[in-house]
């Protein structure tokens, strides 16, 4: 195995990127009239990255801009400086990733280039350089071989080959399963402590914060993943999330994504170091009747317990497909979600069952009651009567105190008599008949003695409920933060 070792690994690259930068403008600066004379870019992560550059021309520079493409992503964004137009200038740009919607992974390649144009109309775009946002609390090094790269900080050189030894692993197991391309860059950056990690993650959910221990999390559509190295289990999540990154691109298209049951319990399948919790956490489901509908739930659930289990059912859903249908009805699985079939239309196809009828096929190998689809046509909200309208006034009628009365201030014409509704007929007092709801037939029919409380019926609700329950964790899946590999705190 080939190991690569740096020091002060984020200071040289950004020399070189500026170095870089300047011949490539240098070398056309005579046909342009435009001269970079610096460019530098700096990490200040986790607040964002500091774009300095200093350029002349022949005429007043009126504008400068910088492209920013991060890690494996398409589509990039840009930005211009402010500066007062000159001759000659020296402009600075700070691109934030200290929110939600910026938020960038440290450990991410930024591919960037800059573009000036002067008051004469000339304008220069500067070659694409390379820029690794590392994490600026720290001094990193790092390891690698072929397209994985772990950095690391402090003494911990050899936790930090362990890791890539992992995760290259992972990618010879499952790369050709799933159909994924392994030559991609895959960046790993690895904490040693959980305050460590805490600082570095995007925003999240306060219950997760709380009750679990993020041990690390990919963000599959830039390629970069976070693993926490402290523990004996970082290898494990390593090949966890690195699966992740596989499955977006063997499986994630333009219109979907695959879907959370698939996508964990790959991940989890293609541990080489698994851990034996979720196996726990999937008999103590079984036993205490809370299997999840895991195929039916589009995310994770948001109950810290839930997730456990969810984890556990997933990895053995997985394990029962690929051992009963083999590796090559699962590339096919993920190479039909990647072309923008629907994964229920897929496994009809691929694996002759509907989806359901998979999951129940697995859950009567584990000896479990099957999962029965609650009927959404039954759950209708009840009718209520319409209460009678009828001519409104102003003006105080006989028998009334009250402005405003509902009561008819005169006999109404026959065309609006016509077009006034019928009130419903009176019980006399003392009826024991039931008062009467409309039906949307205009029939009349007796009220039902509703089964649970007005907000519906349980099983109609129930995925529902879990949908708000996991409403803390979308935005990470609108980032592409899919991989999140979890631990009880304190365990």
């Amino acid at each position: 195995m080939k190991f690569i070792r740096t020091a002060q690994i984020a200071a040289i690259v950004a020399a070189v990127c500026a170095i870089a930068a300047m011949s490539a403008a240098d070398a056309r600066a005579d046909e342009h009239g435009i001269e970079v004379v610096s460019a530098e870019v700096a990490s200040e992560f986790p607040e964002g990255m500091r774009f300095s550059l200093s350029a002349r021309a022949t005429s007043d520079i009126e504008e400068i801009a910088v492209r920013l493409r991060v890690g494996e992503q398409t589509r990039g964004v840009y930005e211009y400086f402010e500066f007062d137009a000159a001759p000659s200038v020296d402009a600075e740009l700070f691109w934030r990733t200290n929110s939600r919607g910026r938020y960038i992974p440290p450990g991410t390649i930024i591919t960037y280039n800059f573009e000036i144009t002067d008051a004469d109309g000339a304008s220069l775009a500067t070659d694409p350089a390379e820029f690794i946002y590392y994490d600026a609390r720290f001094t990193w090094e790092e390891v690698s071989e072929g397209p994985v790269a772990v950095a690391y900080h402090g003494p911990v050189r050899r936790r930090a080959e362990i890791v890539l030894e992992a995760t290259i692993e992972t990618l010879d197991h499952m790369g050709p399963l799933l159909g994924a391309d392994t030559s991609i860059p895959i960046r790993i950056t690895m904490y040693n402590n959980v305050k460590e990690m805490l600082e570095a993650l995007p925003p999240g959910s306060t219950t997760h914060r709380r009750e679990l221990i993020t041990e690390g999390q990919a963000f599959t559509d830039i390629g970069t993943l976070l693993v926490l190295g402290g523990g004996r289990g970082a290898s494990g999540t390593a090949s966890h999330e690195a699966t992740h990154i596989l499955t977006h691109r063997a499986g994630d298209g333009v219109a979907r994504n695959v879907p959370a049951w698939l996508d964990e319990g790959l991940a989890e399948y293609g541990n080489v170091s698994p851990s034996f919790s979720y196996e726990i956490a999937l008999e103590f489901a079984i036993g205490t009747g809370r299997l999840l509908p895991i195929t039916s739930m589009p995310i994770l659930p948001g109950d810290p317990e839930d997730v456990i289990i969810f984890y556990g059912q997933a990895s053995s859903l997985i394990e029962y497909m690929i051992a009963g249908y083999g590796a090559g009805a699962m590339r096919e699985l993920m190479a039909a979600q990647k072309a923008g079939t629907s994964v229920d239309e897929a496994i009809q196809e691929i694996y002759g069952v509907s989806r359901i009828e998979l999951e129940n096929l697995w859950r009567d190998a584990l000896g479990a009651p099957p999962y029965v689809e609650p009927n959404r046509e039954s759950a209708k909200p009840t009718p209520i009567p319409r209460a009678a309208v009828g001519l409104y006034s102003l003006t105080p009628q006989a028998g009334s105190d009250a402005v405003g009365s509902l009561e008819p201030t005169a006999t109404p014409t026959p065309e609006i008599a016509a077009a006034l509704p019928t009130p419903p007929p009176t019980e006399p007092p003392g009826s024991d008949s039931p008062p009467a709801v409309a039906k949307a037939d205009g029939e009349a029919t007796p009220d039902a003695q509703p089964s649970a409380s007005g907000c519906g019926a349980p099983a109609a609700n129930a995925d529902a409920r879990l949908t708000d329950l996991a409403a803390p964790l979308m935005p990470l899946t609108l980032l592409g933060l899919v991989g999140i590999r979890l631990r009880r705190r304190g365990k």
